[in-house]
C-alpha cells in the first residue's frame, strides 16, 4: 500500500512564499518519478514539477519555472515544493503523485498511479 501525505498549504499574499511537503511511505520510491499537480476550481488538474527520486532530474510547466523548486530528501522519503512569487493565479489544491512511467518526462496526470488528498494553497491579491 502507497501513501502520499501533503502538508504545507496555506492563505498567502501575492509575492509571498510557501513549502509544500510529500511524506511517502509503503515503498521504496528509488524507482519512482515523483510530481506535483494543481487544479483549481472549475479547472482540470494540471502539472507543474516532476522529479526522480533520485533528484538527478526536474521538469517544471513554463507557468512555474524559475518561481517554484521541487526537490527531495530521499532518507526522509519526502518531497517538496518551493513556492516563491506567488500568484493568485497559483490558487488551487496541490496534490503530489508518484509514477512508475519510464521514457519521455511524464506530465500528464493519468501517468501517475498514486496521488495524496491534496492540500489548498490560496494566493490574495
Amino acid at each position: 500500500q502507497v501513501q502520499l501525505v501533503e502538508s504545507g498549504g496555506g492563505l498567502v499574499q501575492a509575492g509571498g512564499s510557501l513549502r509544500l511537503s510529500c511524506a511517502a511511505s509503503g515503498r521504496t520510491f528509488s524507482s519512482y518519478r515523483m510530481g506535483w499537480f494543481r487544479q483549481a476550481p472549475g479547472k482540470e488538474r494540471e502539472f507543474v514539477a516532476t522529479i526522480t527520486w533520485t533528484g538527478t532530474s526536474t521538469y517544471y510547466a513554463d507557468s512555474v519555472k524559475g518561481r517554484f523548486t521541487i526537490s527531495r530528501d530521499s532518507a526522509k522519503n519526502t518531497m517538496y515544493l518551493q513556492m516563491n512569487s506567488l500568484k493568485p493565479e497559483d490558487t488551487a489544491v496541490y496534490y503530489c503523485a508518484a509514477s512508475t512511467h519510464r521514457g519521455a518526462v511524464p506530465v500528464a496526470p493519468g501517468s501517475y498511479e498514486y496521488w495524496g488528498q491534496g492540500t489548498q494553497v490560496t494566493v490574495s491579491s
